[in-house]
C-alpha cells in the first residue's frame, strides 16, 4: 500500500477511534472543555489567529496561524501547560493530562482551509453528539452559523469571541485573514487508557 494512503487509512482509523468516544472524556465535563476552549482564546489575537476551533469529550482539534516571533511549540505549549494543570485540579488528580503525541499538519491552500474549518466544525455531528455545528457549546461553529456572512477569522474577528455573545457585531468587521504566515491544523486528546 503507497505510504500516502496508508497515511490517511491510518488517521480514518484514528478519528473513528476518537469519534467512537473511546479513551479518557475528561474533556465531556463543562468545567474543563470551557478551560480547554477558553485556553485556545485566551491569546488570539496577540499570539496566534485562531480560525477554527472544537473542544470534544475526547480532544481537541484547532486550525491557528501563529503571528510573527511565536513559534508553533510555544503555543502548545501555553496551551497543554494551563489546561492540564487546571483540569487536573479540577478532577483531583495529577500527572500527565494530554498524550504525548498529537497530529499535526500545515494547510497547502485555500481549499485545504475550507475543508480543515468543514471537518473542524462538523466533527461533534460526525460523532453523533448534535444534529447541528453550531449546537455544539465548544466550538467555533456556533458563533461562525450565527451571522450570516461570517468567514473564516482573523485574528482581529476572533479575539472578539473573548467578550461573550455583545461580540457578534466586531466578528464581521475584521479584516481579511493573513495568508502570508502559515496555518496550522492541531489535534490532541487526553492522556490515559480507556
Amino acid at each position: 500500500m503507497p505510504e500516502a494512503r496508508a497515511s490517511v487509512e491510518r488517521r480514518q482509523r484514528i478519528e473513528h477511534y476518537l469519534d467512537s468516544g473511546a479513551g479518557r472524556c475528561w474533556l465531556s465535563q463543562p468545567e474543563i472543555a470551557e478551560t480547554a476552549e477558553n485556553a485556545l482564546l485566551f491569546f488570539e489575537g496577540q499570539r496566534y489567529g485562531l480560525e477554527a476551533w472544537v473542544v470534544m469529550p475526547n480532544h481537541v482539534h484547532a486550525l491557528f496561524t501563529p503571528m510573527a516571533g511565536h513559534s508553533f511549540s510555544e503555543i502548545l505549549h501555553s496551551w497543554e501547560s494551563y489546561t492540564s494543570n487546571e483540569a487536573n485540579r479540577l478532577l483531583g488528580r495529577s500527572g500527565e493530562f494530554w498524550f504525548p503525541d498529537y497530529y499535526d499538519r500545515f494547510i497547502r491552500d485555500e481549499r485545504h482551509f475550507a475543508r480543515a474549518v468543514e471537518y473542524i466544525e462538523m466533527n461533534p455531528v460526525a460523532a453523533g453528539l448534535c444534529l447541528r455545528p453550531e449546537d455544539w457549546p465548544y466550538g467555533s461553529a456556533r458563533f461562525r452559523r450565527r451571522s450570516a456572512g461570517f468567514q473564516p477569522a482573523s485574528a482581529a474577528r476572533m479575539a472578539a469571541l473573548q467578550k461573550g455573545e455583545a461580540r457578534m457585531a466586531a466578528l464581521q468587521k475584521g479584516e481579511a485573514r493573513m495568508a502570508a504566515l502559515p496555518t496550522v491544523l492541531h489535534d490532541r486528546k487526553p492522556a490515559g487508557k480507556p
